[in-house]
């Protein structure tokens, strides 16, 4: 199949409550010149049947994979093998995206292009974020990233393929959590230019099954993520960026992630635990940065109960 411009890659795992109105908003792109590409993980319910149907009649160039249940990264990788396009985009087999998504992400100069997206949790939407510039460099981009002043979704990104194929990234199939982060990361420093736009194009749809299961402090393990993207950072000759990701992003996913466990009533004694356990306070202890945030950290770091009963307090009066 030649001269296709984008590859849509759409991993799907017992999703038949969602995937029917996935594939419309994708069937039905205002943009014209790309394919489909659906791997079926080893759905055990209607999921398959409803993409062949959605697809039967369908003139967008498509390929339905089936493959034994092997999880979200290694659908993604299926996909990525066998995609035609120049760009890859990718959408989640729950959400949904407007008839001018790849129209707005496409055209056809930058490495990547990035869109806003809406939060659907039932009735309640979130407001998209809005940049002020329309382009980037990457490495700008990723460095913005890293000290947490412009956080994305993976999904909210067009590839260039030959970035990724060429610089061997693929989703890590051992990660449960944070792959799709690292994915992006690791291909972004390949790159020249993002364009940004403000539209929001994507609908992230948040439900009970989309939900990661933290009762066993999951969350946490982005932390080791990151230290491996460091370490890849380092094995391409860019020790600044290792820097960030040490002394910046990797704190910041500390404390956000422990304000998460307390926020949602986890017991105190136990995630203190389990940050000991992992050695997260010498991590965040290497944090760099603006005097408001270290000055939390060091709160904390002296006094865990008391920075705790001091959250716990403003929270409570907040609400």
């Amino acid at each position: 199949m030649d001269n296709i411009d984008v590859s849509v890659i759409v991993p799907v795992y017992n999703s038949e409550e969602y995937i029917g109105t996935t594939l419309d908003s994708i069937i039905n792109q205002d943009f014209k010149n790309f394919e489909l590409i659906v791997i079926d993980d080893g759905s055990t319910d209607n999921s398959l049947e409803i993409i062949n149907q959605k697809l039967s009649g369908s003139s967008v160039p498509h390929n339905i994979i089936h493959q034994q249940n092997s999880g979200v990264s290694s659908a993604r990788n299926r996909g990525i093998d066998v995609a035609n396009g120049e760009y890859l985009v990718f959408v989640d087999a729950d959400d949904y995206i407007t008839g001018n998504h790849l129209s707005e992400l496409y055209n056809g100069q930058t490495d990547f292009s990035l869109i806003q997206f809406i939060k659907k949790d039932g009735d309640k939407l979130s407001a998209p974020h809005h940049f002020s510039a329309e382009f980037m460099s990457c490495d700008d981009f990723v460095k913005k990233e890293l000290n947490m002043e412009m956080p994305f979704n993976f999904w909210q990104l067009m590839y260039r393929a030959s970035l990724v194929n060429d610089n061997g990234i693929r989703f890590n199939p051992e990660l449960v959590y944070g792959e799709d982060i690292d994915f992006a990361l690791r291909t972004l420093i390949y790159g020249d230019k993002i364009a940004i736009s403000n539209e929001a194009t994507y609908y992230y749809i948040q439900h009970s099954e989309s939900a990661i299961n933290t009762s066993e402090f999951r969350r946490f393990e982005v932390i080791s993520i990151f230290e491996k993207l460091a370490e890849f950072y380092e094995s391409q000759g860019r020790d600044d960026l290792a820097h960030l990701v040490i002394t910046s992003r990797i704190p910041k996913a500390i404390f956000g992630n422990m304000n998460y466990f307390f926020y949602n009533d986890y017991d105190f004694d136990e995630v203190l635990g389990k940050m000991k356990e992992l050695d997260l306070l010498t991590k965040l202890s290497k944090y760099e940065g603006d005097g408001k945030f270290k000055s939390k950290i060091k709160l904390f770091l002296l006094s865990p109960k008391l920075y705790y009963k001091t959250w716990k307090k403003l929270k409570n009066s907040i609400d």
